[in-house]
């Protein structure tokens, strides 16, 4: 008696984070935007432990920020307290967090990759966790079959239910559905739902896996 072998879905959709993977990598930006500012690095990398890390308690202002619950003017007074610049001078509030998302450039690199999906018969979506940043949706919404950012919908990632709010918009179940991001608590929590997972670390490494994931993609190849 044969056997027949089983075979994985076809991933049919793939949903991609915004900053970090369509634009330039966030520490590039935050590295830009200290040095413009004369903002003392270590003071930011200790506001991103205790706001963001592992151990950090669900209410920090980040997390308020990114579901909505925190005005942008309200975390950049925040922040601003908290900071250092190299000269002793304060921190100007206003405008800050603007000012840092104005090194963010989109990467050429990445949004070839989408509308390559796109053009192959490939779903896409948009899954961001906001800083009560704005989006150039004039390109990115063609891109897109569905955009979730979670200060709409007052939910973040890694929070399953964000993810399972995606697969619903996009109708898609999680085994036909690729997520990439930059952050590996995101990663976790997508494979955890049964999403498959590309860590974003540069665009030729994501296009070569999305390639072995999707063999039908004609994706241009980033050294071209």
């Amino acid at each position: 008696m044969l056997r027949t072998m089983r075979t994985e879905p076809a991933i049919t959709t793939v949903v991609f984070d915004y900053g970090g993977v369509l634009t330039t990598p966030g520490r590039t930006a935050v590295e830009s935007w200290a040095r413009a500012e004369g903002i003392r690095s270590e003071s930011f990398s200790a506001v991103l432990r205790e706001w963001v890390g592992r151990d950090a308690p669900s209410d920090t202002p980040i997390h308020l920020l990114e579901t909505g619950e925190l005005s942008l003017a309200e975390f950049d007074g925040m922040l601003a307290e908290r900071l250092l610049r190299t000269d002793g001078r304060r921190v100007v509030a206003e405008g800050l967090l603007a000012r840092l998302f104005s090194f963010m450039e989109p990467d050429e690199e990445m949004m070839r990759l989408v509308t390559a999906l796109r053009d192959s018969g490939t779903r896409t979506g948009l899954l961001s966790n906001s800083w009560g940043n704005s989006y150039p949706w004039q390109r990115l919404g063609p891109m897109f079959d569905q955009a979730i950012v979670s200060g709409e919908v007052g939910l973040r990632k890694p929070d399953p239910r964000i993810y399972h709010l995606a697969l619903r918009r996009l109708d898609t179940p999680p085994e036909r559905t690729l997520f990439v991001d930059d952050v590996r608590a995101n990663i976790a929590a997508a494979e955890e739902i049964g999403m498959h997972t590309i860590l974003h670390q540069d665009a030729k490494r994501t296009r070569t896996r999305l390639t072995e994931l999707i063999p039908d993609l004609d994706a241009p190849d980033p050294q071209e």
